[in-house]
Formats: C-alpha cells, sequence, structure tokens
C-alpha cells in the first residue's frame, strides 16, 4: 500500500482521533522540491471542509514542531470520497459485499490489477470475485486499492419526469 512510513503516521493519526475523526490513511509522496503529506479523514456524517481545516490546522502545529520531514511539502486533508483508499486490512473486512480495484505488486495468475467483489477476509487474505472468477490475494501484495463507486442513475431526468 501507498501508506506513509510508520514514523509519519504514528506523528499524525493520533492528532487525527484526538480530534474525533477516523484517520483512514496518510500517504506521502516525496519529491526533491517539494513533497506532498495527504491525510484522508472521515466520521459518520461526513466531512466537510471545515473538519479538513481543523485537521490541517493542528497537524500543522505538530509538523511545525516535530519537524519530521527535510525540506518543503505540501500538506492536504480530505475526505475519502466514493472512491475511497484503502490502507489496512480492516478496510476490506469493513466494506466485505463491496466492489473494489486492486493493483498488485506481482501478477496473481497473470492479473496485476482486479476488480472484484470482496467475498470474504481470512487472516491476510483478501477474497475477491470478478464475476466467476476467484482471486486469492496476500494484503502484502496489494500496492494500491480503492473502492468502486456505484452510482445510481434514475431514468427520466429530473424530479422522474
Amino acid at each position: 500500500m501507498r501508506q506513509a512510513p510508520d514514523y509519519l503516521v504514528n506523528l499524525i493519526e493520533p492528532v487525527v482521533t484526538g480530534l474525533g475523526y477516523e484517520c483512514v490513511g496518510v500517504e506521502y509522496l516525496p519529491h526533491p522540491r517539494r513533497g506532498l503529506i495527504r491525510i484522508y479523514i472521515d466520521k459518520p456524517e461526513g466531512i466537510l471542509v471545515d473538519d479538513c481545516s481543523r485537521v490541517s490546522h493542528q497537524v500543522s502545529g505538530v509538523m511545525e514542531v516535530e519537524d519530521p520531514i527535510q525540506g518543503d511539502y505540501q500538506l492536504e486533508v480530505s475526505s475519502p470520497g466514493a472512491d475511497r483508499p484503502f490502507f489496512y486490512l480492516h478496510q476490506f473486512e469493513q466494506f466485505i459485499g463491496s466492489t473494489v480495484l486492486v493493483n498488485l505488486y506481482q501478477s496473481i495468475e497473470g492479473r496485476k490489477k482486479i476488480t472484484g467483489i470482496i467475498e470474504k477476509v481470512v487472516t491476510d487474505i483478501i477474497t475477491l470475485r470478478e464475476v466467476e472468477q476467484i482471486f486469492e490475494v496476500p494484503f502484502s501484495a496489494i500496492s494500491k486499492a480503492r473502492l468502486v463507486p456505484i452510482y445510481t442513475i434514475k431514468k427520466g431526468g429530473r424530479n422522474g419526469k
């Protein structure tokens, strides 16, 4: 997974949870001139811009004091969105029955990308069903995973007319 290094997650996650939000995950994309730290937050009622601003302000203060990254970086705080990224095994368990797009480090049965329904999670093996094919994917083999949003479109335009 594209999770940030442990030292960053261990610094950021307690700040986010201390403010009453779920820390869905933290990405760190280093760059010689300006890196990027992206924090995904959530709560049952959903996330508003004020929530992102609140978390950004608190995390910025901690980052300034602790100074864990050399050089400049940009800090982004976001809701996970409809195509939420997965960072932890428990997130697959939470979304059993949902469709995910999984990118793999190495191919499994000739595939490096699988879009399938999460059937079950046992130990660290995620079972995905893509049409009639079943894939047993070790969590450690996943480089990136996202929920595939299902949009419902009602026919007839506005107000069902």
